[in-house]
């Protein structure tokens, strides 16, 4: 079975055009504030439906597929590196990400929120290339 990326492509799209957009603009501006607040919640949508579709995914590389759905975020992202989908540094990438947007979700401080920017160019980067590994996953 094909798994559609097609909206995690239009979740990565409007994150990366979204922090294009908070580069226009000064960080004490009121604009600035509000297109952060925008891309931080974009990080996460986009972060939890990558482990979403990686791990459905995954049902076609484990034994008993209903196994899939028993595993948290991180679980399936070594289970990816088990079978070759991602390197461990990715992994490990994956690692921090899912541990910043916990931080972010917990304490919505501006320094968390202002953590989070600086991840986001090589997420979007590792966003890119799941999409890539996703789209040639043998049926």
């Amino acid at each position: 079975m094909k798994i559609s990326t097609e909206h995690l492509q239009r979740c990565v799209s409007t994150l990366a055009q979204s922090l294009k957009m908070l580069n226009n603009y000064q960080p004490q501006s009121l604009e600035y504030d509000v297109l952060r607040n925008a891309v931080v919640k974009g990080f996460e949508l986009t972060l939890e439906t990558a482990g979403k579709l990686l791990k459905k995914t995954l049902k076609a590389y484990l034994s008993n597929p209903r196994e899939a759905d028993s595993l948290v975020f991180k679980q399936v992202f070594r289970h990816a590196h088990k079978h070759g989908l991602l390197t461990s540094d990715e992994v490990t990438r994956w690692f921090s990400y899912r541990d910043n947007r916990n931080t972010t979700a917990h304490d919505y401080g501006e320094g968390f929120a202002e953590d989070t920017l600086v991840l986001l160019p090589q997420f979007i980067l590792d966003v890119d290339k799941l999409i890539e590994v996703l789209n040639n996953v043998p049926d």
